[in-house]
């Protein structure tokens, strides 16, 4: 990407103060789970707010870094990326809350009050993830890019804001609730993490990911991360091609590695999701899941020999990222 001194200085002040602030609170959340013995449906009260204000703050340096060179609809980003930043921190402050309170933030519908922070949470989400398909949308459309690493933004985009709609799965009430609402019952939660076992079970240390069940929250988190992930292995690509010119230094190479790499990353999401609705554990997958992944990898890795197959290919004229 470009880094003229116009645009070198460029980054967007109120995501970089979210990833500040996201900064402050994990060092807050980390203190927390060392100090408060505190639960919350089985995990640690301040295990969400670690993980979220983590998230949301790679989230907010990712797009920060991506818009620091937008030159086309530079003001649209930088209005639906100031929207990304206040409805992360809405939704941060709600997960905070309820913390701090001792309740859980996510499909608590126990009180009236935890009824209504989770009856904003949901428009809030798709707040941010609609201003996030505007600020995907004006990087889509810059030029004097690196045109590798703006493909890896372009797919990364596009299988993060698919990974945030299958938050929506975890919405839905399971068996056991949806049998409560048919008898006119009041439950006091209405969604789960888990498929096939009840939430706050036996689970991953960190993560907090079922070990004995389904887990949604895994395709949910891969898929929001695939932002990093591919602009980080377009950056890897340019370091590389200084190394190995013969296989790298063409600009298509890299591009196909980038968009073969996508694909499998979108498979390992599809996979992930199919195996978390099955019930099933992460670390304990039956046959027939084994039987895919293996397929998916050889998938890719047959495409990966394809992309590099043969000779050195002319380097083209492209611009180069530098200083990034």
């Amino acid at each position: 990407m470009s880094n003229s001194p116009a645009t070198a200085a460029r980054w967007h002040r109120p995501l970089v103060c979210l990833a500040a602030v996201m900064g402050v609170l994990t060092v807050v959340a980390v203190a927390g789970l060392i100090v408060d013995d505190r639960t919350i449906g089985g995990s640690p009260a301040w295990l969400k707010p670690f993980k979220f204000a983590v998230s949301l703050g790679l989230y907010a340096l990712t797009l920060a870094w991506l818009l620091r060179f937008a030159r086309r609809g530079r003001r649209t980003g930088w209005w639906a990326a100031t929207v990304v930043a206040l409805a992360s921190a809405g939704e941060m402050a709600a997960i905070v809350l309820q913390a701090v309170r001792g309740r859980a933030s996510h499909f608590n519908n126990a009180t009236p009050f935890d009824e209504t922070v989770w009856g904003l949470m949901g428009p809030t989400v798709m707040v941010l993830w609609t201003a996030s398909l505007v600020v995907a949308i004006v990087v889509a459309v810059q030029r004097d890019t690196d045109p590798v690493v703006r493909s890896a933004a372009r797919l990364g985009f596009a299988v993060s804001l698919g990974g945030m709609l299958l938050g929506f799965l975890m919405t839905t009430p399971t068996a056991a609730q949806q049998a409560e609402l048919d008898r006119g019952g009041a439950p006091a939660m209405i969604g789960a993490h888990s498929v096939g076992v009840t939430d706050g079970g036996p689970a991953m240390p960190v993560t907090g990911w079922s070990t004995t069940g389904g887990d949604l929250r895994i395709a949910h988190f891969a898929g929001i991360h695939a932002l990093q992930m591919l602009p980080l292995l377009a950056l890897l690509l340019t370091l590389l091609a200084a190394r190995y010119p013969a296989r790298l230094a063409a600009v298509r190479t890299r591009l196909r590695l980038v968009r073969v790499a996508a694909a499998g990353y979108a498979g390992l999401v599809a996979l992930l999701t199919w195996q978390a609705l099955r019930g099933q554990p992460l670390l304990k997958p039956d046959a027939t899941t084994l039987t895919a992944a293996a397929g998916l990898v050889l998938v890719v890795l047959a495409a990966t020999a394809l992309a590099v197959r043969g000779r050195a290919e002319t380097i083209t004229n492209a611009p180069v990222l530098q200083n990034a």
